[in-house]
């Protein structure tokens, strides 16, 4: 739980928007089903896997990426991470 909060909070704290999940997974509001698989493809080139959720596995307009920190994570993991979403979230205008 300690690297669930942390993440949640750095990502929050970078504006991205988490959703209200109760459970380790940590939603990464996209909202773009296109937006999220292009996001995915990027964190995945940079060395992050974190998968992209679309319709129909969520309503139209509702994408997100899944973000699932474990016990084995690290906090520089993590950062490693955070550092990637920020990047990504630029590069493709979801931050500014």
């Amino acid at each position: 739980w300690d690297n669930t909060n942390y993440l949640r909070a750095e990502l929050q704290k970078l504006g991205f928007d988490t959703g209200n999940s109760e459970t380790p997974i940590a939603p990464v509001m996209l909202f773009d089903e296109e937006v999220a698989k292009q996001f995915s493809a990027k964190l995945f080139e940079e060395d992050v896997f974190a998968t992209p959720i679309v319709f129909p596995m969520v309503a139209k307009g509702k994408a997100r990426i899944r973000v699932i920190p474990s016990a084995a994570h690290s906090k520089q993991d993590l950062d490693v991470g955070l550092a990637a979403f920020e990047k990504i979230g630029k590069e493709l205008g979801v931050l500014r």
